[in-house]
Order: structure tokens, then C-alpha cells, then sequence
């Protein structure tokens, strides 16, 4: 008698916790690709409608080199900062300003800069507020007392004139930005006179690097995409025009996760229809 218990008692204590097991089953996930509607901070949006504002450059040439004693940059009261790492016997040091002025990166931007005090690190990848401080103003990389990277930062975002120099101070490379975005970079326009982006190709040493966007006339995100050394990289998106009414991806096409990838070839990843139901997956 007490056997059939213990056995029963087992059976019971079994199928509780296959129940259990049911209902915290952890694989159950909701699926990504079920519906083409996303949340985007870039949809519905309005397009950058001038990336090189040449009256900013020259109010900024104005500014005063008291502004710079006092730690204001751009009109900004920041403070300095800096990290120190050894590595290997090399001393890497960076000197720089940042703000705690309450501003959203520019989403447009791939690379923003932001100081993480918790980890007392430079970060160009997962800022949100809380979590650090955008770079702002004046920056500076020395590796062994020797600057190798110097530049300005506005707002995370690179600016004006970049310069690397190798270990005997001698200048290897030169960039120039605004806001953000490598000056070489190729904008065409809808409409000239009202500056309607059509399409934003950055270009940096004379090769496609950063974010790459297509806009409707509408002035809707028509594609988004990365490039890095002038091949497409990662997951490329098509949305369909909702006139700016919500995001609905159209297709997803993948590309190389890691530019000169040999023997790779591009596919298309998933399709919706234009209410945002799913129409193909590659499995």
C-alpha cells in the first residue's frame, strides 16, 4: 500500500512539473518576424534637410578662446574628464569634455561617443540616458605620452577636423566632419531649393562607412542600411511608405556580417505585405 502511494505521489509530482515546465518554457518566445510593424525612432520622421550648415562653421569660428578656459564649447558648459588603461606595458590615455545637457543623439548617426562612469570607459555604442555623458568639445588619444588621435566632439558626435599621427607625432591621416558626418559624404535632394533628402551616402577616405539612408519624397525612411570599407554590411531594410503613419518593414535583405567576407551572397531574410504580415521567412 505504501508503495502504490509513493508511486502515485511520484506520478503527480511529475506531471507538475512537466506543467510547469509548460508554462515557463523559456524557447516560447514571441516571434521577431510575426509582424512587419516596428517601433523606430526614425519612423515616421523628418530627413536631416541640411548636413553641412556652412553659417554654422563660420559662427563657430567666432567663438571665444575664454569660452575654452571656462570649459564651454558650442555655447555648452561641460566638464572634463579622462581614462587611463595599461596594456601590455603601453599606457593609453584619453583626454576629453563631456555634458550632462539633455539631448537625444542624432539616430542618423551610426558612431556616438559617451563617457560611461561606471565603467569610466569611452563608449560609441549603446547610449541612453542614465547610463553616461555625451562627449562634447575638445578630445585627445595618447598612447605612452604621445598624442595619436586629437579631434572635437558635438554633442557624441565627431566634428570638424580629425587628425592621427603615428608614435613620432608625424600626421598620417586627416578628416573632416560635421555633426557627425564624414565630410565626403553624398547627399542628393528631391527638391534643391527646399532641401527634401533623397538619399544619404557617407562617404569617408573615399569609401562608403556609416549609415546609409533612402527616403520617400514624403521625406519617409524608404531604406536603411551600414556599409563598412565600402561593401554592405549586416541586415539591410526596405519599409513600405505609410505616409509617415507608422514603420512597416517591406523586406530584410542580409548581407556579410564583416566586409570582404569570401563566398558570401546576399539573401532576402523576410518579407511583409504592406499591413505588416509576414509573407516569407527564410528559415
Amino acid at each position: 500500500m505504501k508503495k502504490e502511494t509513493l508511486i502515485l505521489f511520484l506520478l503527480i509530482f511529475g506531471l507538475g512539473k512537466v506543467g510547469m515546465a509548460q508554462k515557463t518554457d523559456p524557447d516560447k518566445k514571441s516571434d521577431p518576424d510575426s509582424s512587419g510593424v516596428v517601433s523606430s525612432v526614425l519612423l515616421p520622421t523628418v530627413a536631416p534637410l541640411l548636413l553641412f550648415d556652412e553659417e554654422k562653421v563660420k559662427e563657430e569660428k567666432k567663438e571665444k578662446k575664454k569660452n575654452a578656459r571656462k570649459n564651454i564649447w558650442f555655447g555648452i558648459k561641460t566638464m572634463r574628464g579622462y581614462t587611463r588603461r595599461s596594456i601590455r606595458g603601453q599606457e593609453y590615455l584619453e583626454y576629453f569634455n563631456y555634458t550632462d545637457a539633455e539631448r537625444n543623439p542624432n539616430p542618423y548617426i551610426r558612431d556616438v561617443y559617451w563617457y560611461d562612469p561606471k565603467e569610466k570607459a569611452v563608449r560609441k555604442e549603446g547610449f541612453a540616458k542614465g547610463l553616461g555623458y555625451l562627449l562634447h568639445g575638445p578630445y585627445e588619444r595618447l598612447v605612452n605620452e604621445t598624442v595619436v588621435e586629437s579631434g572635437m566632439f558635438y554633442y557624441g558626435m565627431k566634428h570638424k577636423t580629425w587628425m592621427v599621427f603615428d608614435d613620432r607625432s608625424v600626421l598620417q591621416d586627416k578628416a573632416h566632419f560635421s555633426e557627425g558626418w564624414p565630410k565626403e559624404s553624398k547627399v542628393s535632394y528631391f527638391n534643391e531649393a527646399s532641401k527634401s533628402v533623397e538619399e544619404i551616402i557617407p562617404i569617408q577616405y573615399g569609401l562608403e562607412e556609416g549609415n546609409y539612408f533612402h527616403f520617400y519624397e514624403n521625406q519617409q525612411i524608404a531604406v536603411t542600411g551600414e556599409y563598412k570599407y565600402g561593401e554592405k554590411v549586416g541586415l539591410w531594410t526596405e519599409y513600405w511608405d505609410t505616409k509617415n503613419t507608422k514603420a512597416i518593414r517591406k523586406r530584410e535583405i542580409q548581407y556579410q556580417e564583416t566586409p570582404y567576407t569570401k563566398n558570401f551572397r546576399p539573401y532576402i531574410r523576410a518579407e511583409w505585405d504592406k499591413e505588416g504580415n509576414l509573407v516569407y521567412r527564410r528559415d
